[in-house]
């Protein structure tokens, strides 16, 4: 269990949020069995975190092909939250496909916060990467990677940002009002190969997302602004992007690869492209509008929430006490917990340090794989 093992090492607090497929009881049991001496936060998250705010950018996005499916983004938010009603005052977020070699790069991230409203751990592993650019690279094609919400450290008490419910969320958390928000690599994490190719799906989930995104850079890195992108942009991005598509197609049809691997290949590209049709300029228009709104809402919560609370208090604001065990092993007696209701296993992890001193850091990880049977959290 990485994220438990950085948090011991670092002398953190994890906290783990749970939902769907993730058991309170076993992380928790799993923690205890393996003699892991940390404070220790479990959440059980439904689908809606009853005091996180309605954005704008979710409502628009529901009940359409273009809805994202995961609770990944809401998790994150509420790690934000968490800290900033707390006092901690970093969030270091983890994925559970991520490993850290070194814990020391956790607290490299952090030291530059200060001039950063984003820190990464550069991946060393399998490329982070849609399926689309996965292809691109396969291809021939040179294909970079970014700051990535995988392994990230923000600091939790100053920054106002969110995580919208859309493919690319972190390219978004990293958005100012203009452009790129100050943001850096240091340091190595690790991430564990998969398939992008799998199931086409996963190419047809990520596209809308992956379009706006790689829109919106591609205009920053030309030397404009957000407020530059509108429906002439567009038109002119998404029909480069169908040219970029085709373009892969053709070269991956020349490429010597293994036949099944390219048919997946080929199946997810026809996936991509055939959700892109359904992309039109003012949608992107219109959401990345509703996207400066939400920024707005959030901020206003952010300023709402209150602040120097205890954990329990701060869960207690976000109606999760009753669905959360709280256990102090390191820094005081373990505290009466609530009874333990299961859930289904998939879990966010959040590894935390306490804010006193106040420079310690809080890490907070992510997770959208379903744990195996030997192994409940990682």
């Amino acid at each position: 269990m990485a994220a438990a093992g950085l948090a011991e090492q670092l002398g953190c607090t994890l906290v783990v949020l749970c939902s769907k497929l993730a058991m309170r009881r076993k992380i928790v049991s799993y923690i205890e069995h393996n003699l892991v001496v940390i404070d220790l936060v479990v959440v059980d998250v439904s689908e809606e975190v009853p005091r996180l705010p309605v954005l704008k950018t979710s409502v628009m996005l529901a009940n359409t092909r273009f809805v994202r499916r995961t609770d990944t983004s809401a998790k994150r938010n509420l790690g934000l939250a968490l800290a900033r009603m707390v006092g901690w005052k970093n969030v270091m977020f983890l994925d559970d496909d991520i490993t850290v070699p070194d814990p020391a790069d956790l607290r490299r991230a952090v030291a530059e916060l200060p001039r950063h409203d984003g820190v990464g751990l550069a991946n060393g592993g399998y490329p982070d990467n849609s399926v689309v650019c996965h292809a691109y690279r396969v291809a021939g094609g040179l294909q970079a990677t970014f700051v990535g919400g995988g392994a990230l450290a923000v600091p939790a008490t100053r920054i106002d940002s969110f995580f919208p419910e859309i493919y690319n969320e972190d390219w978004f958390f990293l958005l100012g009002d203009k452009g790129l928000r100050p943001a850096t690599m240091v340091g190595t994490a690790v991430q564990r190969p998969y398939d992008p190719f799998a199931d086409p799906e996963r190419a047809r989930r990520e596209e809308f997302g992956d379009v706006l995104a790689e829109g919106i850079f591609s205009l920053l890195d030309s030397g404009k602004k957000i407020q530059d992108a509108d429906e002439v942009y567009w038109e002119k991005f998404l029909e480069a992007r169908r040219s970029l598509i085709e373009n892969i197609v053709a070269r991956l049809r020349q490429c010597a690869i293994e036949a099944g691997q390219k048919e997946r290949m080929l199946a997810a590209l026809k996936a991509a492209r055939g959700r892109l049709l359904h992309i039109e300029s003012r949608l992107c228009v219109e959401y990345l509008e509703a996207w400066q709104e939400d920024r707005i809402t959030w901020r206003r919560f952010l300023k709402k929430l209150p602040h120097g609370l205890a954990v329990e208090a701060a869960l207690s604001h976000l109606s999760l006490r009753q669905d959360s065990t709280v256990r102090w092993n390191r820094t005081g007696p373990r505290r009466p917990e609530p009874g333990v209701a299961e859930v289904s296993p998939r879990f966010d992890q959040v590894a935390t340090r306490e804010q006193q001193p106040p420079q310690r850091p809080l890490a907070v990880g992510t997770t959208d794989d379903q744990p195996s049977p030997s192994e409940v959290a990682s």
